[in-house]
């Protein structure tokens, strides 16, 4: 029998998590995929993630992939908000920080880039320039200077992403700053830190640093600090770096080592805490997936709910056999309840960096006690879980 998507060309934008997923399920489904990514490789940077409840799990059963993540998971156990001399404040525990399953970002991108890169086209150091829509495809420009047609392009390339500027609009129409940026960097572990994150405060700043557990040897930071609205040149390694030590300087704590840290790195993940909201996800032939259509920068889920999205795609288009109106439409009806659920939560930055005394001392007080932390983790499990999938015969 034929596979349902045999000769549909379908490019993928965004080689980070989602976009990998989605090749997977595709490729599975006969479709002839490309992925491409702005990045010369897999990208090393990014903070653990994790996956909770049976719809997340369920999806990546499907893949074939609990066993690889359980395998490399993080166990990184409980979030310690420490004061300045280092005395603890509150921990949090493991089912609220880490999920079922916790895994550093760039490892579950390597396995679900090693799971799909034999049956699909990845093209890194290179990115779309521009969309035309054909009657019978899409016309893509790239930075090469090459163009080729497909017959679907999906964005999959993140909060700030490419496709939907050029095919929805620009990014002040979907983007909303939610008033915090975030940071982290690699270091020698110098400070002798374990694998449990310690988190400093003060207000409107947040600083923690935890061991890597692959190499001890090494250690992870992470800030998070309140600001307006910033200009600033994202492939410019230098700025990001002032801005985060300007905004850090005058710290207590182990803040200044990590500064100094900071200095040596040859790697930084710097971005905004930012909203996506998009009333449509799709136009003709090319649809939004993952942070491209409902992100939430430190949202919690995000990464479990873009797995269960290249899912459902995926599975879409294959029961579809390729019809992509009757596809996307099923595609929005079956993802839009999910992701929103989340997705419209609580401002990350807020309960990571309140921005004034009493918002921290507050914040404080309530997760120390017993009964909030048990509702955080029903929670978390009840968002992550409230969607029934189908079994796409066809992926």
């Amino acid at each position: 029998m034929t596979s349902p998507l045999t000769g549909l060309r379908i490019l993928i934008s965004g080689a980070g998590v989602t976009g990998p997923a989605l090749a997977y399920w595709l490729s599975r489904s006969g479709a002839e995929t490309t992925v491409v990514e702005i990045a010369p490789t897999l990208r090393a940077s990014g903070f653990a993630v994790d996956f909770r409840g049976p719809t997340h799990l369920g999806v990546l059963e499907r893949m074939g992939l609990i066993d690889d993540l359980r395998a490399i998971q993080t166990h990184s156990g409980a979030l310690r908000c420490v004061d300045e001399l280092g005395r603890t404040i509150f921990e949090l525990p493991t089912e609220i920080a880490g999920g079922d399953i916790e895994v550093n970002r760039r490892d579950l991108s390597r396995a679900l880039y090693e799971l799909s890169a034999p049956h699909a086209e990845y093209l890194f150091g290179e990115a779309i320039t521009a969309l035309s829509e054909l009657g019978d495809g899409v016309h893509v420009e790239f930075v090469n200077g090459k163009a080729r047609t497909f017959d679907l392009v999906i964005g999959a390339d993140g909060l700030h992403s490419r496709v939907r500027r050029l095919a929805f609009g620009p990014e002040q129409r979907y983007v909303r700053h939610l008033g915090y940026y975030l940071g982290g960097w690699s270091l020698p572990n110098d400070l002798g830190a374990d694998i449990t994150p310690q988190q400093y405060n003060v207000p409107g700043r947040m600083a923690s640093v935890a061991a890597d557990q692959r190499d001890p040897s090494r250690a992870d930071a992470f800030v998070v600090f309140a600001s307006p609205q910033l200009r600033y040149d994202w492939r410019n390694l230098n700025q990001q770096k002032t801005l985060i030590t300007n905004a850090f300087t005058g710290l207590g704590w182990h803040v200044p080592l990590l500064l100094d840290s900071l200095n040596q790195a040859s790697e930084l993940y710097f971005d905004s805490i930012s909203r996506v909201t998009a009333t449509r996800w799709v136009t003709g032939r090319t649809a939004l997936l993952g942070d491209a259509a409902w992100g939430l920068t430190l949202g919690g889920m995000g990464v479990g709910t873009g797995i269960v999205g290249a899912y459902v795609l995926a599975g879409e288009l294959a029961a579809a056999r390729g019809e992509y109106h009757t596809a996307f439409a099923a595609y929005q009806r079956r993802m839009r309840p999910y992701a929103a659920r989340w997705q419209r939560g609580t401002n990350p930055g807020r309960l990571l960096a309140p921005s004034t005394a009493w918002g921290l001392r507050t914040r404080n007080s309530l997760f120390a006690t017993r009964l909030v932390q048990k509702l955080l983790v029903m929670s978390t499990k009840t968002l992550a879980t409230r969607q029934s999938l189908p079994a796409y015969a066809a992926v």
